[in-house]
């Protein structure tokens, strides 16, 4: 399966989906002028990879914000993860937030919450310029 890789812009997030290095990355700042233009492909390519996945799917978050359209995209894509893992595949997001940033962590502790597989978060802090 080909990777899906969309270099990031400062209205749209980093995201590498790839296969073979076992690497599913999205990052950065989310408000796409037309969210499901921009998060239609990353559903369809998911949709694709859940059919013969990996042994096992890590996908890192590491949002710097996202917008209201962005964060239903984003619970879409969680929701097909969440079926991965009903269908007996092991799966798991890594949520990163910076340490002050009360807004992501509280994101990722509400996607947690309405999730069955392992959703672990992770602060860290940023390094002065």
């Amino acid at each position: 399966m080909d990777a899906l890789v969309i270099t990031g812009t400062g209205e749209t997030p980093n995201v590498v989906l790839d296969v073979l290095n076992n690497n599913f990355e999205i990052s950065g700042k989310s408000l796409p002028e037309d969210v499901k233009e921009f998060y239609n492909p990353i559903l369809r390519w998911f949709k694709t990879y859940s059919e013969t996945p990996n042994d096992k799917t890590t996908l890192k978050m590491k949002m710097d914000y996202f917008n209201t359209a962005s964060s239903k995209m984003i619970l879409e894509l969680f929701e097909l993860l969440d079926e991965m893992h009903g269908s007996g595949k092991s799966v798991e997001v890594e949520w990163y937030y910076q340490e002050d940033d009360e807004d992501m962590m509280d994101a990722g502790t509400d996607y947690a919450d309405m999730l069955e597989f392992p959703f672990n978060l992770f602060s860290y802090q940023t390094l002065p310029k």
